[in-house]
């Protein structure tokens, strides 16, 4: 099920706000991630109602997805 594309753009600012402060990085580093994560194109193509998530939840997801990529790309 796909979303209203102007609902999803309100949510994708909440996700990547809460998304910057678990990080601690800046709000355009953490937009440039999340443009490029998973987690975007899940929510984006409608899969598994990930727009329905809370936007707590999409946060941590894309923090254990930049975890995963930070640390697989400095060790």
């Amino acid at each position: 099920m796909k979303a209203n594309p102007i609902l999803l753009q309100k949510k994708y600012c909440r996700v990547v706000e809460i998304f910057a402060k678990l990080q601690g990085i800046t709000l355009d580093a953490a937009l440039e991630f999340f443009y490029c994560s998973e987690v975007y194109q899940l929510i984006r193509d409608g899969v598994s109602d990930m727009h329905s998530m809370s936007d707590a939840y999409l946060a941590e997801e894309l923090k254990l997805e930049y975890k995963a990529k930070y640390n697989n790309t400095h060790n």
